[in-house]
């Protein structure tokens, strides 16, 4: 069980990661080098096993779902920064 939901997690992160790339191929509306994806495929895969761990290893369901949150949701403030600077913070490019 624990297997399969690491291998379903990181998969599911590497068919996001890919979208990206398949949309490259028929327009010009996303243009991202090989930094954008490396970068992205650290947050997503960090989130896939930061939350994997959390679930092996915190028993309490209700502090699984706070961590989880708290988790998911560095992840879309860090994606929102790098991706339109919200915050204007030097990793931004502002």
């Amino acid at each position: 069980m624990k297997n399969k939901r690491l291998f379903l997690i990181l998969t599911s992160a590497a068919i996001l990661l890919s979208v990206p790339f398949f949309v490259m191929q028929f327009t010009n509306a996303v243009d991202w080098d090989a930094v954008d994806f490396a970068v992205m495929g650290v947050l997503l895969f960090g989130v896939g096993l930061l939350s994997e761990l959390v679930l092996r290893k915190v028993k309490l369901l209700r502090h699984r779902v706070i961590i989880c949150g708290a988790i998911i949701f560095a992840f879309f403030v860090i994606w929102a920064e790098l991706a339109v600077g919200i915050f204007g913070s030097p990793i931004a490019g502002s």
